[in-house]
């Protein structure tokens, strides 16, 4: 789609004005919508002929929002506040006519308006604080002379959307219409009067229930400062002259959209839109894909097969006899009903989801498939075989899909007589729940492959991010490093629950030991030995991992791993772990030293981006911000740190290369700061506005 050259349209109906917006594709508040806005309100205001006003964002839209580019640049008139005082200001009654999406911007607007007329498809919110921010242009103080303080916290804080309906019966708008939208709110604004939106009252509400609300946002609020924030601002509509009320918001908006919690929110806001976007695939249309099957049935494969059958496919799962079958069975209607038993979903939709899905041991069921997923054991034989045999029984076109998280695309693609149609789909557990997809490109994977795996993750909904094929791909490379640079930060003198005390301090809900106990010890030894024929001797080697596998520790299944695990699953400091740490120093002649939270934290996030630098100059990842999804998104990294390439550039690649030399001295071969990395700091560039010549 096009961006109209003149994104306002301005037409006469009898007496009635219609402004309408039209700024593909969704109507952001860019500085040109916005001065156009502006000058058809000075219009509306100077004509005695025109005796009310219609804004209109089109067929299916109003306005979505602000425009994020433009908002990590200078201040540039006029500003959004500018065009909703414009527009209260007006003597004559305005009419909004949504469509479509009203968020932000767009209802803040919409609230200025005398009267608002909706279509069964709008949706409307106040979403600010998803970015790290408050409303900016009045919205604090509307919003609550419609629904009352305590829904205007719980809106504001949650950054709820909701839909007409829904809108109607709060009072946020007045009216849905399943007539012609434009017709109908050309006719009532032809017959109203005038009535000021900041001259009414915010009804008298229970101040227990505002209470509520703000206990509820505040435990939701995840350590977004803009929740705490907003919270007194929103009662000040209530407390204090329309007028304070706004200067309130607009100063605590401009202090919150400078800080670091909002541009990191921005950043992933934007990368989740540009992640879509793959050089080669302009104008390559995906396969259709109805009927999919996935081989194994086990925690990933059960975890996939719902995934899919939520979006409305077919689903065949495979496993290698029946027994296996009945158990995967079991499995996949255990997922159902925990969702059922959290309320998340009803019993009928359990049911009909299961309806969906088929768990057998019958492959001939592959020759009528679109896509086949593997999900079988990480080992590459055992994937080899399924692919020869996936190749022999699913028919021509039938794009053959791996989960594999470590190993080599390429040599899996190689044993079948169709590498084009070979693809990784790296989903994260639990699959149905975790918003990441790592997309492998194979050296041969064809375009409309790569075009079908997005689409099959756009309508799974989940986030992509396309990976080229190396020794764990994106994520799993780099998780490697960070968690090889923990285990160096203990064999030199840490214990594992300072390392992990520090990254929770830090911002992610678990630190590696534990997620490394929750997930298994045994698939990082299985790595690690996978590895150790072609493991560069300059590398340093930490083996307290694998001491604990070998004495049966691994992790919260076996009641032992880093840590010691009682009957309930809480963990506590094992006293063996202790030893095992102590006796490999002594092996080493190792004299611990003590390390502070911020060194831990430093140290492990700039071996990280510094291995994402090594990715992105190898084209491996696409871009910066695809790293940044990839770790938000599948690893737990803070959000409000925007993902270890954003906090990198944050705090500046000249600090983050003098950490990475620290910890290229303490690893040896492996931990050298990457060519990219010494280039950007040297030039005070950053990671991202990179791009490959």
């Amino acid at each position: 789609m096009t961006i109209s050259p003149n994104p306002i349209q301005h037409e006469r109906r009898g007496s009635v004005a219609v402004v309408t917006i039209d700024y593909a594709p969704v109507n952001a508040l860019s500085k040109g919508a916005r001065e156009g806005l502006l000058a058809a309100v000075a219009e509306i205001a100077g004509d005695d002929t025109v005796k009310a006003a219609v804004i209109y964002g089109g067929a299916g839209r109003f306005i979505a929002g602000a425009d994020l580019k433009e908002m990590s640049m200078p201040p540039d008139e006029p500003l959004l506040p500018d065009v909703v005082a414009a527009i209260d200001a007006l003597d004559k009654p305005v009419v909004a006519a949504i469509d479509g999406a009203a968020l932000g911007g767009g209802l803040e607007i919409a609230l200025a308006c005398d009267y608002r007329i909706a279509g069964p498809r709008a949706q409307v919110g106040l979403t600010e604080t998803r970015l790290g921010l408050i409303p900016g242009a009045g919205g604090t103080q509307r919003l609550p002379r419609f629904v009352g303080i305590a829904h205007a916290i719980a809106m504001i804080c949650e950054g709820r959307i909701l839909e007409a309906a829904d809108a109607m019966s709060i009072g946020i708008v007045e009216q849905v219409t399943d007539a012609n939208l434009l017709d109908e709110a050309v006719e009532i604004a032809g017959r109203i009067g005038k009535r000021r939106v900041r001259e009414l009252a915010v009804p008298a509400g229970d101040r227990e229930a505002e209470d509520v609300a703000a206990k509820a946002a505040l435990a939701r609020a995840k350590g977004v400062p803009a929740i705490a924030a907003v919270m007194p601002i929103i009662r000040a509509a209530r407390d204090l002259p329309f007028a304070d009320g706004l200067a309130l918001e607009r100063a605590a908006f401009l202090r919150l959209r400078e800080s670091s919690e909002a541009k990191a929110l921005r950043h992933l806001f934007l990368a989740e839109r540009e992640v879509w976007k793959v050089p080669g695939l302009e104008g390559v249309a995906p396969r259709a894909i109805a009927k999919v099957a996935v081989i194994g049935a086990g925690t990933m494969g059960a975890g996939i097969a719902v995934a899919l059958a939520d979006a409305g496919l077919a689903v065949s799962v495979l496993e290698r006899d029946e027994t296996a079958a009945a158990v995967g069975r079991d499995r996949v209607k255990e997922l159902y009903e925990k969702q059922v038993k959290s309320g998340r979903i009803s019993v009928e939709t359990m049911a009909g989801r299961l309806g969906r899905l088929a768990v057998g041991a019958d492959w001939t069921v592959l020759s009528g498939q679109d896509l086949v997923i593997e999900a079988a054991f990480e080992d590459m034989a055992v994937k080899v075989d399924i692919f020869r045999r996936l190749d022999e029984l699913c028919r021509p076109g039938t794009i053959l899909a791996s989960n594999t998280s470590y190993l080599d695309l390429d040599q899996i693609a190689a044993v079948t007589k169709r590498p084009e149609d070979v693809v990784g789909l790296h989903f994260f557990s639990p699959a149905n729940i975790m918003k990441l997809l790592e997309i492998v490109r194979g050296a041969k994977t064809s375009a409309v492959t790569l075009a079908t795996a997005l689409a099959l993750a756009k309508r799974i909904g989940k986030i992509p991010v396309v990976a080229g094929n190396c020794d764990g791909f994106i994520g799993n490379r780099i998780y490697a490093v960070y968690r090889r640079h923990a285990e160096y930060l203990i064999e030199d003198g840490a214990s594992p629950e300072e390392v992990d005390a520090a990254l929770e301090a830090f911002g992610f809900a678990m630190g590696i030991f534990a997620v490394s106990d929750m997930s298994g010890l045994d698939i990082a030894y299985a790595m690690r030995k996978r590895r150790a024929a072609t493991r560069d001797p300059g590398e340093r080697y930490v083996a307290i991992a694998d001491t604990l596998v070998e004495a049966g520790r691994l992790g919260r299944k076996t009641g032992a791993g880093w840590y010691a695990y009682d009957e309930a699953g809480r963990k506590s400091v094992d006293p063996v772990t202790t030893e095992t740490i102590e006796s490999a120093r002594a092996t080493k002649g190792i004299v611990p030293r003590g390390f502070t939270p911020e060194e831990i934290q430093r140290r492990l996030v700039a071996v990280m981006a510094n291995e994402g630098a090594k990715v992105l100059a190898e084209g491996i990842a696409l871009r910066s911000s695809d790293i940044d999804l990839a770790f938000v998104n599948g690893y737990g990294f803070p959000r409000l740190k925007g993902g270890p390439m954003k906090f990198a550039d944050e705090i500046g690649l000249q600090t983050i290369l003098t950490e990475v030399e620290a910890a290229y001295a303490a690893g040896g071969v492996g931990s050298e700061p990457a060519p990219l990395l010494l280039e950007l700091a040297r030039n005070g560039g950053i990671f991202a506005t990179w791009r490959r010549n």
